[in-house]
């Protein structure tokens, strides 16, 4: 699949939600469904910082890709760490850097229903994730 059919699949799957409250519920599940970072790996170096909630994300290289993980304390915002890791894991340094991430998270809806805060800390996740892309790259 190109990038282009995993994000309009992405916003197909919260299309299909009627209101906010299941799309929030659909964000926590997604984050209830990731695997934990192990407390290994919740170092400084792996913690994301602007987030208001404990953020940690981890990025390996596997070939010419990225494969991102992470992990939160805050159930919502574990959520938009997954919602991250569906949008850019497993994708090449070049393919990362040319996501752009406000307008998927505009076709998702989900920029307007975001508190300051979590915008903010959405914010820090995306920098932190494309910076990591354009070293790699």
């Amino acid at each position: 699949m190109t990038v282009q059919n995993d994000i309009d699949a992405l916003v197909d799957e919260f299309d299909l939600l009627d209101d906010w409250e299941q799309r929030y519920r659909h964000l926590i599940d997604l984050g209830q469904e990731m695997d934990p970072l192990p407390e290994a790996e919740k170092t400084e170096a792996s913690k994301v910082k602007g987030c208001v909630s404990q953020v940690w994300l981890v990025m390996d290289r596997e070939g010419e890709a990225l494969v991102i993980r992470g992990d939160s304390d805050a159930h919502i915002v574990k959520g938009l760490v997954a919602l991250l890791v569906r949008l850019y894991s497993g994708r090449s340094p070049g393919e990362i850097t040319a996501i752009d991430p406000r307008a998927v998270l505009s076709r998702i809806g989900l920029a307007e229903h975001l508190s300051p805060q979590r915008s903010n800390g959405l914010s820090s996740m995306v920098a932190r994730i494309r910076e990591e892309a354009a070293q790699a790259a």
